[in-house]
């Protein structure tokens, strides 16, 4: 994050009526015990965008914005920096000026030592220009595009030479070329920003599928031959045993490209053909991200940050595995993480480190699991409570009781929508009357692709999309408030984002606010789903499938996208 002095950014945003005084010394003052930079606390409080903090800095630099999504990038002046000197610089070369210096987008033009170092480099002068992160991503994105024919041809190469290698099966696992297959796996996959690598055996080949975007896309196939080393590979890195082949085992370890450093969670599973492997890449260096950020917008922020502020009760995040309920909750974390509070997490893996939060992981066999987990919190002295997930009648009990007494649980549930977590808890054994005297909130939630910003146009929806909409309509029961859009956008695929039409997630959202009228609905048994649909709208809450036709309208995702995660 490019900085200014703290006293300079406190007069800018002050004077431009963003906070008042004595708010942004405390923030200042959060900042500084979390260690972050003052305007990643103000950004990740939602007091600034990224954009607006980008403006102020270039206006206090004097230095231009890059604002390369709405200018192309000449790939011929990218190149002349490579990939790795241009993620270790925070820099993209785009254009070519007038007086022969090359434009520099950089996260820090104010740093001379990356300039010298260019102009140097490159002996030619080079002109700074404010980039933010998403001018980075995309010129990142465009390496990858070479970035990953190279690894097409290394990893093919370096399969050539194991199958022609002496040593075979798992004493091959420490071969160079069974090492280079691997890290070319998963040099490429941190290329293309997956979230995700499955390696699968079958009868004669090993499938590798990457995950981009929330979608799973068949990379390349491997001969079955070096199956054995490559799983070996793994289990050394992630510290498991080789020599097991019948049980399950789950492992972590580290994996550096450039100046990236990815926390990698492996999970082996015995199939049919052989083991099967799974690799989740975490970023181990992660900014707090704003609840705007996430695409949580209107009515459905107010409600969550509201409830949030309560000093007891519980706030659920609904959804199906994968739907970013887990970062949902490290961003309200992030809004609580205060001096004066506790706040205490069980989680299955911990995801995400954050300053100044104690927590703890499953770990079944010594005994730590959810339920033990929030019994030994309440003697831990804790005001705030994370739990994972609730996934069971001991822990669903456990946390309502922790939330009446005194006590702020945030936790997850696997349903389909707001309401529907009503009556699943009522499911796991909890009295409605309980229920109904601590749940503050539950927020349901899906991910939906971005639309590519270098790529995005505009149309009007056909007949058949229309129909779509109007059967989705129909089963939700919303004919009357609702009006069709005039207009849709879409990607038509470009470099940037790998023919796609797609770059990043945002999460369409509903929100059911537990008001008198639905404890009271709750605790008479009367809280049918329709009835609770209605509540919602009362509340001024559409349903996710309106939030998500809301952001197809604003050019954020695409009308698919939105059907597709609703239907699932």
């Amino acid at each position: 994050m490019l900085s200014i002095p703290t006293a300079k950014l406190r007069e800018l945003v002050i004077e431009e009526g963003l906070v008042e005084p004595a708010l942004f010394d405390s923030l200042a003052e959060e900042a500084g015990r979390l260690g972050q930079e003052v305007a990643d606390t103000l950004i990740a409080k939602n007091i600034l965008s990224n954009t607006y903090y980008s403006a102020i800095v270039s206006k206090y630099l004097s230095v231009p914005l890059a604002d390369l999504g709405s200018r192309p990038i000449d790939t011929s002046v990218l190149h002349l920096l490579s990939e790795d000197v241009a993620r270790q610089k925070r820099v993209i070369l785009f254009a070519k000026e007038e007086d022969g210096s090359l434009a520099a987008a950089m996260a820090d033009p104010s740093d001379l030592t990356v300039v010298e170092f260019l102009e140097r480099y490159l002996k030619v002068r080079i002109k700074p220009y404010i980039a933010l992160e998403s001018d980075l991503n995309k010129g990142f994105a465009l390496y990858s595009q070479a970035t990953a024919r190279d690894y097409d041809k290394l990893l093919r190469e370096n399969i050539a030479a194991s199958l022609q290698s002496h040593t075979k099966g798992e004493d091959a696992a420490s071969d160079v070329p069974i090492v280079a297959i691997v890290d070319n796996v998963l040099s490429y996959a941190i290329a293309l920003r997956s979230s995700d690598i499955h390696l699968e055996v079958f009868e004669s080949f090993i499938l590798v599928r990457y995950r981009v975007d929330g979608i799973l896309r068949e990379m390349f196939r491997v001969p079955r031959d070096i199956h054995p080393a490559v799983i070996a590979r793994i289990k050394i890195l992630g510290g498991l045993k080789i020599d097991e082949h019948a049980k399950p085992q789950d492992g972590r370890f580290r994996y550096q490209v450039g100046s990236d450093v990815i926390d990698i969670r492996a999970a082996v599973m015995p199939t049919f053909y052989g083991e099967k492997v799974v690799m989740r890449l975490l970023p181990s260096t992660n900014k707090p991200v704003s609840l705007s950020e996430l695409g949580m917008m209107g009515k459905v922020d107010e409600i969550l940050q509201s409830n949030i502020k309560k000093s007891y009760g519980m706030v659920l995040v609904t959804g199906p595995t994968g739907s970013g309920k887990t970062t949902t909750l490290y961003s309200v974390l992030h809004l609580l993480n205060r001096p004066e509070v506790n706040i205490v997490t069980i989680e299955d893996p911990i995801e995400y480190d954050m300053k100044y939060v104690n927590q703890s992981q499953v770990n079944v066999a010594a005994g730590i699991t959810f339920s033990s987990a929030l019994r030994q919190f309440l003697r831990q002295d804790p005001d705030i409570m994370m739990v994972g997930e609730i996934r069971d009648a001991e822990t669903a009990t456990i946390a309502v009781q922790a939330a009446l007494t005194g006590h702020l649980v945030l936790s997850t549930l696997h349903t389909n929508d707001a309401p529907t977590a009503i009556p699943r808890f009522i499911d796991l054994g909890v009295p409605p009357f309980l229920l109904a005297a601590v749940l503050n909130v539950v927020l349901a939630q899906r991910l939906v692709r971005r639309i590519c910003r270098d790529c995005i146009y505009s149309r009007e929806p056909s007949e058949e999309e229309l129909a779509s909409i109007e059967t989705q309509v129909h089963d939700l029961g919303i004919e009357k408030e609702f009006h069709p859009p005039r207009v849709i956008y879409a990607g038509k695929g470009c470099p940037a984002c790998g023919g796609s039409g797609y770059r990043g997630r945002l999460g369409i959202y509903e929100a059911l606010e537990v008001t008198e009228e639905v404890r009271r609905s709750i605790m008479n048994k009367e809280a049918s789903m329709e009835s609770l649909r209605e509540s919602m709208r009362k509340s001024g809450v559409g349903t996710m499938f309106e939030d998500g036709l809301w952001k197809v309208e604003q050019g954020l995702t695409t009308l698919e996208e939105v059907l597709r995660v609703i239907r699932e």
